[in-house]
């Protein structure tokens, strides 16, 4: 989770809102993301969305069975279903997203019994340290407005 707290950095300091992902297998990092929307004219380039690409290059497959993905922020819809359709095996994340968390927060997508995929989810580590650099950054952001 600190390597993706780390992306999530490098996210706040292109002027994106902070969050980062990695992806691990054998304890090994496979591929790291963090948020490109703006910088990428993309609304699909979430750190989720841009690790999953680059793990599914990485590994020369789109299905990512046996990974893990550690997110500081919980998934949003889409890129719970991105997480699905990799196949990943567990989804770590930290701080909880009461607008838009798709894992238990407002949805919870990826635990729907109609889906043929199951995965182990668990939230809330390192909570604080994503939560404050989120809004550390949203912070700024109202202040510049004022200015």
């Amino acid at each position: 989770m600190r390597q993706a707290l780390q992306r999530a950095q490098w996210a706040a300091d292109a002027g994106e809102v902070p969050v980062g992902a990695v992806i691990v297998r054998d304890d090994q990092l496979v591929a790291d993301g963090f948020n490109r929307p703006i910088s990428n004219h993309d609304p699909s380039a979430h750190a989720e969305v841009v690790a999953l690409r680059a793990a599914g290059q990485a590994q020369g497959n789109y299905r990512l069975p046996g990974h893990t993905i550690y997110v500081t922020l919980e998934p949003c819809i889409m890129c719970a279903g991105a997480i699905l359709q990799a196949r990943i095996e567990r989804v770590v994340f930290g701080a909880w997203d009461p607008k838009a968390g798709a894992v238990s927060s407002v949805y919870d997508v990826l635990s729907v019994p109609r889906l043929n995929h199951r995965l182990e989810c668990t939230g809330g580590i390192l909570e604080e340290e994503c939560a404050l650099l989120l809004r550390n950054f949203f912070r700024q952001k109202r202040e510049k407005v004022k200015e």
